[in-house]
């Protein structure tokens, strides 16, 4: 099992930007996809971005592709989610997901990750 704990939410107006990082616990980071979801309130929880293990390939849901980054320090055990031109429509909890199967090269949609942080509040101002 891996332990995620998400920092850097808040509240930013829009066109503003964040940067979300999750630093995970356990030796097996190196070896899991990771990916960012979201969830506003009476939605239900979405895919934002996942990444590889060794933080060469990427995945984006449409609805950020272009303004969000996705990125791993597997020194430091941490995974960051950079938002840019942020949007009212981006206002949500966004929580950090572990990859299910160590090394594996699916890492987008929820039935690929096992192990999920708390979530971290960001709101967008308009």
């Amino acid at each position: 099992q891996v332990q995620l704990v998400e920092s850097g939410g808040g509240l930013v107006q829009a066109g503003g930007s964040l940067r979300l990082s999750c630093a995970a616990s356990g030796r097996t980071f190196s070896s899991r996809p990771m990916g960012w979801f979201r969830q506003a309130p009476g939605k239900e929880r979405e895919f934002v971005a996942g990444i590889s293990t060794n933080g060469l390939g990427t995945f984006y849901a449409g609805s950020v592709k272009g303004r969000f980054t996705i990125s791993r320090d597997n020194s430091k055990n941490t995974v960051y989610l950079q938002m840019n031109s942020l949007k009212s429509e981006d206002t949500a909890v966004y929580y950090c997901a572990a990859g299910s199967t160590p090394f594996g090269s699916s890492y987008s949609s929820y039935s690929d990750f096992g192990s999920w942080g708390q979530g971290t509040q960001v709101t967008v101002s308009s």
